[in-house]
């Protein structure tokens, strides 16, 4: 569908802002949210001087406030009557002990991650119903099935986002409204720096590969484009997701391993 409009969370930096820009590239119509307010005014400059591009809508909005996000629906209803897309991306990283770690920080995980995906695709699948389709990409980790000490929060909250991709893409099977488990990998974003909680007790943060916030955005916009279900982007993510199934422990221990005792 040409100039589809797209629901972007979480877009001032990192991965959502790059997808605003691979969607906007492409002639569609761009709403994006996030609390600062700064980064989003950025993402318009660069979208508008694009060559060619879709129209943006920016809301500064926290998705973990339901009314927030209602609104944001609202509003791109009323600028294009519909809504075609949603990237489901808003979320922050948490590492500390799972006993000793501030319920703050655990909290704020907990709404932003979870219930923030949740008052998303609540305000805007009853519009996608009456369009008669779309789709959703809720965006998860190869954390999500992990065992990760000291990073346990982080990771059950990635595996509440996939287990409700698998079951949310059955329930809406019937009004044509596909929804995408996007398995991300280590990415080149602020995620680290924005990360909650302190570093205490890690001793040497593992080597891994990292890939560019514009290769997950264009592997989103494919996953739209091509309906897919699941998407894991490298061979690497793939092992680990296959490590995960078979040597979940061995994982655990080898995570473990980082930290200080």
């Amino acid at each position: 569908m040409p100039n589809r409009v797209v629901l972007i969370t979480g877009a001032s930096s990192g991965i959502g802002y790059a997808t605003a820009l691979a969607f906007a590239k492409r002639g569609d119509h761009v709403v994006v949210t996030a609390r600062r307010v700064d980064r989003l005014a950025e993402l318009e400059r660069a979208i508008n001087v694009l060559p060619s591009h879709g129209e943006i809508l920016s809301i500064a909005a926290d998705v973990a406030d339901r009314a927030a996000m209602q609104n944001a629906v609202d509003q791109a209803v009323a600028r294009w009557g519909r809504l075609d897309v949603i990237v489901a991306n808003a979320g922050v990283g948490q590492r500390g002990s799972l006993i000793d770690s501030t319920w703050e920080d655990l909290e704020t995980l907990l709404r932003t991650n979870i219930d923030g995906v949740l008052h998303t695709i609540r305000a805007g699948v009853p519009v996608m119903r009456q369009a008669g389709g779309g789709h959703i990409v809720l965006v998860s980790s190869v954390a999500a099935n992990m065992i990760l000490p000291y990073a346990a929060t982080y990771s059950a909250s990635k595996a509440f986002v996939s287990s409700i991709a698998r079951s949310l893409r059955l329930e809406l099977e019937a009004d044509n409204i596909g929804v995408s488990d996007m398995i991300v990998g280590r990415t080149e974003t602020e995620f680290n720096e924005k990360r909650l909680g302190h570093s205490g007790r890690a001793a040497k943060a593992p080597i891994l590969p990292v890939m560019t916030a514009e290769h997950v955005a264009e592997g989103i916009v494919k996953a739209v484009d091509r309906r897919q279900k699941r998407v894991i982007l490298r061979p690497f993510d793939w092992l680990v997701v296959l490590g995960t199934m078979l040597v979940p422990g061995w994982i655990g221990r080898r995570a473990l391993r980082q930290y200080k005792t």
